[in-house]
């Protein structure tokens, strides 16, 4: 059974359980099998660049938003900023030439971004991070990860079903063949950013 679409993912469950009647259940084990994923992946494809403007200390992080790589302000020549914990931010927040400037620091509060120093003017800034994927649905046919790597969306999906139908015997079966696909995606994904390839990120604009 070929495992390149959404439909086709759901069949192929349906398939491997060996179940007729888990319609309505299916789409949720694709679904926690995704948040899993998304809490362990990252990879290249997960990469992409936004643009914003910054003029006070908080801004606001995209909504499709996971991890930070870099930020850097478009300024001659370009700031990179570099990242603090939330407990040095607040430590430097109490230095005084750090009170009002160019911002040199960054750290993640929540859903924000907050830069030191307080910004003295409007900035644009150039954020490269590591965005949510694209979760499959009647209207999202496949993503990059679907068809990277079918077999992590499929024991991964197959993992959750496990304690839904108390096929607890099965959880160690699916775990560790989803565990190995992660594993090599990763390896492969790392193995391959240091091949000396140019990485294309999208952008867009946040904020």
């Amino acid at each position: 059974m070929a495992l390149t679409t959404y439909t086709e993912l759901k069949a192929s469950l349906a398939d491997w359980l060996n179940r007729t009647d888990l319609t309505a259940a299916i789409p949720d084990f694709i679904t926690l099998a995704e948040s899993q994923m998304e809490r362990q992946l990252r990879l290249r494809q997960m990469i992409v660049r936004a643009t914003a403007s910054f003029s006070a200390e908080y801004g606001a992080t995209p909504n499709d938003f996971l991890e930070v790589k870099s930020i850097k302000l478009d300024t001659n020549p370009v700031t990179s900023l570099t990242f603090q914990t939330m407990d040095s931010m607040d430590q430097l927040s109490g230095t005084t030439y750090l009170s009002s400037g160019k911002p040199l620091y960054f750290t993640i509060v929540g859903t924000q971004i907050r830069l030191l120093p307080i910004p003295d003017g409007t900035y644009t800034a150039e954020l490269a991070y590591y965005q949510k994927l694209d979760k499959l649905s009647a209207s999202v046919a496949t993503n990059f990860l679907l068809t990277q790597a079918p077999d992590v969306y499929l024991y991964g999906s197959l993992l959750q079903a496990a304690p839904y139908l108390q096929f607890d015997e099965r959880i160690p079966v699916w775990q560790g063949l989803y565990q190995s696909g992660l594993d090599q995606l990763q390896i492969a994904d790392d193995r391959g950013s240091t091949s000396g390839g140019v990485i294309k990120a999208r952008a867009r604009t946040f904020g």
